[in-house]
Order: C-alpha cells, then sequence, then structure tokens
C-alpha cells in the first residue's frame, strides 16, 4: 500500500461479506457480477469516474466484470478467477472448517515460521515472509469471513467468458508458483500478461515490490 498510495490515489475496499462491508442484500447469490455491482456502486459514491482496477483471485474477476460493463479504465487482475475452461465442482470447505477449528490456537500457531509454513503453504510461496500479525488475521478472517462460503460456491458454478469484449487495457498477472489458479491456454493477442518470479496464488508479502510494480505499469497502460 506505501508503494503504490506514493504515486496514486489508492482505495483499498472489502467486498461485501468481507472484512468489514456487510453481505449483498436481497436473494441473489453473491456472483462475481453481483460483486462488481457493489463496487461499482461504492465507485459513484466516492465519485470515481472509471477508476483502474486490481484484484487477486475472485477480485480479478470482479475487476474483469467491471470492465465488461464499462466501468473501468484499465485491469490488473493477479491469478483471476473465472478462467477456467467448465465451471469447477462444488468444494466440501474442509480447510475452512479446520481454520476456524484452529481459531483458539491461531496466535501461538502461526508464532513461529514452521505454523505459518502449515496454514499458508497453499497460497503463499514463502510465508516465512508473512508477519505473524498478518498470518494470524489472514487465518481468522479466511475462517470467519460471513460472505465466503456463497460467494465462493457462486465462483465456481461460473467462468468469466468476456474477455473477447473487454476494451480497456487488460494485464493478467500469473504467479510463477500458483497452486490454485493456472493460466489459460488461449488468451486474446489484446491482454498483457507478466508472470510474477518466485510468487504463490497471493503474492503480496511474496513479493510486494514486484506487486507494486505491475499494479503501477497496468494503471499506466
Amino acid at each position: 500500500m506505501d508503494r503504490l498510495s506514493a504515486k496514486r490515489d489508492v482505495v483499498a475496499l472489502d467486498l461485501p461479506g468481507f472484512g468489514e462491508s456487510p453481505m449483498l442484500g436481497g436473494p441473489d447469490a453473491p456472483t462475481p457480477a453481483a460483486l462488481a455491482g457493489a463496487v461499482a456502486t461504492l465507485a459513484r459514491q466516492l465519485s470515481l469516474d472509471k477508476p483502474h482496477l486490481a484484484g487477486n483471485s475472485l477480485g480479478g474477476w470482479v475487476a474483469l466484470e467491471l470492465a465488461l460493463a464499462g466501468k473501468a479504465r484499465s485491469v490488473t487482475a493477479i491469478a483471476p478467477a473465472g478462467l477456467w475452461r467448465q465451471p469447477l465442482m462444488p468444494r466440501r470447505g474442509l480447510a475452512r472448517r479446520l481454520a476456524r477449528a484452529a481459531l483458539p490456537a491461531a496466535s501461538a500457531l502461526v508464532r513461529g515460521a514452521s505454523g505459518r509454513r502449515l496454514v499458508l503453504a497453499a497460497t503463499t510461496a514463502h510465508p516465512e515472509r508473512v508477519p505473524a500479525d498478518a498470518a494470524e488475521r489472514l487465518v481468522r478472517t479466511y475462517a470467519t469471513a460471513p460472505g465466503f462460503d456463497a460467494a465462493d460456491d457462486a465462483m465456481r458454478a461460473g467462468r468469466f467468458t468476456g474477455m473477447e469484449r473487454l476494451r480497456v487495457p487488460v494485464t493478467l498477472v500469473w504467479p510463477e508458483l500458483d497452486r490454485l489458479v493456472s493460466r489459460p491456454a488461449h488468451l486474446p493477442a489484446t491482454v498483457r500478461n507478466v508472470v510474477l518470479t518466485g510468487c504463490g496464488h497471493v503474492p503480496m508479502w511474496d513479493d510486494p515490490e514486484a506487486v507494486a510494480e505491475v499494479l503501477l505499469a497496468g494503471s499506466s497502460r
């Protein structure tokens, strides 16, 4: 955040049902398109006209949906969800149940480097670089976010199919050691692809300098 805010006006948000943002109202599923609608509402409230957007995983898909709706100036999507060949099977959520069960011991668990490797190895290539307080916060928010299950189900049930229709600069960022999302075999020639060497699915702690550089470059296109 310090690297970005030194050169950009930055708005960091929690998607509905995560962090400090309430769940989406109404009976509709929190699909990436619905989440994008909530972000568009926030942008209007902040008087932001087509901001440059960046997102990681589900957030990357949400940013792409906003671009498809004509509400973005550029998109930089890190390990974006939704570009798989077909919808995914629902997930049983065992990892999240284990995270909830571990909450009473979370602080002690992540105090050492070995504990951080245990809980973060699936998402970061270098768990030892994550400070203990940040690792504990990651575990707690993953385990307790009220919107996680519904958003995860809606995400896995769909695909993003509008890449060829995007009319703004798009940068797709592929962490080299990502265990969760892989780069599609075919993408439009207009899309810029960047590989983050030595990084996992959530690369912000693995190499914050490289992530900041790619976000600044994407928002300069």
